[in-house]
C-alpha cells in the first residue's frame, strides 16, 4: 500500500474517531446554544412563548437532538461551505495563471 493511501486511512480514522468518541465521553451532559438563549429571553420579556417551526431533524427522530450531533451537523455544513469557497478561488487563481502563459 503507498504511503499516501497510509496517510489517508489514519486520517479519516482520526475523523471518525474525533466525531464518534465525544458522543458517548460526556453522556448527560447539558449543552445549550443560542437557540435556546433566545427562547429563555423571550419567554422573560413577553411571557408565553411558542416557536412557530420545529426543526426536521426533531420531528424525525420525535425528541430533540443531543446538542453534540447538532453542531456536529453545523460544523460539517460550514465545512462544506468552505470547501466550495477554496476551490472556487482556487480556480480563479489557477485561471488567472493560464491566461498569462
Amino acid at each position: 500500500m503507498k504511503k499516501e493511501a497510509k496517510t489517508a486511512i489514519i486520517l479519516i480514522v482520526l475523523v471518525v474517531l474525533i466525531v464518534v468518541v465525544p458522543l458517548f465521553a460526556r453522556k448527560g451532559a447539558e449543552f445549550g446554544g443560542s437557540d435556546d438563549a433566545g427562547s429563555q429571553k423571550i419567554e422573560e420579556i413577553a411571557g408565553e412563548y411558542e416557536p412557530w417551526f420545529t426543526p426536521v431533524f426533531e420531528t424525525a427522530l420525535n425528541g430533540e437532538i443531543p446538542g453534540e450531533v447538532e453542531s456536529l451537523l453545523f460544523c460539517v455544513q460550514t465545512g462544506i461551505g468552505v470547501g466550495i469557497i477554496a476551490f472556487l478561488m482556487g480556480r480563479m487563481v489557477e485561471r488567472k495563471k493560464w491566461c498569462k502563459e
